[in-house]
């Protein structure tokens, strides 16, 4: 079941956008991982007050942006949630070779709709279909998006997957996925713990064990389609003090250098 895409609440963010205008040299056009919308929204005040230069940040699923980029879209810098959509893009030849690094990385939950949810411990032994009783299980894409594909080889892992997945309600990015659960449409949900920060309407009852799925990382790169002065910036920034602590605030651990 894949449910229509929700748009996350209190973004200034363009979901999806295809960038139609030639960009202006102190223009910085960053395509970024849903998950991020809420650091983004402090890391696009931080580096415009520091550089004077323009922040226009589109969000989707890495899976979505990657394709964009693939197809044109006048995008500088890419950021996404997983290791897999850059490659796609490297061995195209679309990274600015020498630029792309591990930015951040970030853990996987098990929400529940509501403030006062009791915890679940995440294991084999979960009941995880006897939870949704007649519920469905939001997720993003499993096939595509990175939160859905670390979700399912969660679940895989640990022998999960196949009891639940008629029950699952795929959304096109996690953000969406956040929103069903936040919204009462589904009573439970995967996605990243920075998403379920940014929701005070979900409460996470599970932590999945680190060795249940691939290691969760963002990679950053400026794309090979123009050279600016403000890109540069931009990328140094985000390794810099400031961008580290809004990263922090959202509960993103922190790994560039």
């Amino acid at each position: 079941m894949i449910l229509s895409p929700v748009r996350p609440a209190a973004t200034a963010f363009a979901v999806v956008a295809v960038l139609a205008a030639p960009a202006l040299a102190n223009d910085v056009h960053v395509f970024a991982a849903a998950s991020m919308a809420n650091a983004m929204a402090e890391i696009e005040a931080g580096f415009e007050a520091a550089t004077q230069h323009d922040l226009v940040v589109s969000l989707a699923g890495s899976s979505v942006l990657a394709r964009q980029i693939q197809q044109g879209a006048p995008a500088d810098i890419f950021i996404s949630a997983n290791p897999g959509w850059m490659d796609v893009l490297e061995s195209g030849g679309l990274l600015e070779p020498g630029t792309r690094f591990d930015l951040l990385n970030n853990s996987l939950v098990l929400i529940a709709a509501g403030t006062e949810a009791p915890d679940i411990q995440i294991g084999p032994e979960m009941d995880l279909a006897g939870l949704l009783g007649a519920g469905r299980l939001a997720m993003a894409l499993v096939d595509a998006v990175p939160a859905g594909i670390y979700g399912k080889a969660a679940l895989d892992s640990l022998g999960l997957w196949d009891t639940v997945k008629t029950q699952v309600a795929q959304a096109d990015n996690v953000r969406a996925a956040l929103a069903f659960v936040t919204t009462g449409e589904a009573p439970f949900g995967i996605v990243y713990a920075t998403d379920a920060v940014a929701s005070e309407n979900v409460t996470v009852v599970g932590t999945f064990p680190a060795d249940t799925h691939p290691r969760i990382i963002y990679p950053a790169a400026d794309l090979a389609n123009r050279d600016t002065a403000a890109e540069a910036a931009f990328m140094d920034y985000l390794r810099g003090p400031e961008a580290r602590a809004a990263f922090e605030r959202q509960g993103f651990g922190f790994v560039a250098e």
